[in-house]
């Protein structure tokens, strides 16, 4: 008598059955994971803007730069981080940034802005000069917090 060699019905339905669960534990943490990177994106796309920011309006309150009246020290535009600006004394342009970063929730390198003028709270733009940026994406993030609000 030969022996035959294989798997058991039992056996095979049991390991199905622990893929299954397995594939249901980690299938979940997989979401979780790639929305948490994009908001590690988004946090760090803003920083980056905000540091720009910051930085263009040092250079203003220093005189390094000229302004435009009314704007504050701040930039009329974002584009105005990426084109660079002139410091007084150099031929040279100084630029912020090398491109408006994505916002990696809207997929858009649309952003929604604030001047010095506007409220803290409001969500349409004054136009005056760029003195925050934000998400314009509706979501909630993974810790209950708005987009927009970070």
């Amino acid at each position: 008598m030969r022996r035959q060699r294989g798997f058991t019905l039992a056996e095979l339905v049991t390991v199905c059955g622990m893929v299954i669960v397995l594939a249901s534990v980690a299938l979940p943490t997989g979401r979780f994971m790639v929305k948490r990177e994009r908001e590690a994106e988004l946090r760090l796309a803003l920083r980056l803007m905000r540091n720009a920011l910051d930085e263009h309006k040092r250079l203003a309150d220093a005189g390094m730069i000229q302004i435009a009246l009314g704007t504050e020290g701040y930039p009329v535009e974002l584009e105005e981080l990426v084109d660079g600006v002139s410091i007084v004394g150099q031929k040279e342009k100084r630029k912020f940034l090398r491109r408006i970063p994505i916002d990696p929730m809207t997929g858009k390198t649309e952003w929604g802005m604030r001047s010095y003028q506007d409220s803290a709270d409001s969500t349409s733009w004054g136009g005056e000069n760029v003195y925050d940026v934000y998400s314009l994406s509706k979501g909630t993030a993974l810790d209950g917090t708005k987009y927009k609000d970070w």
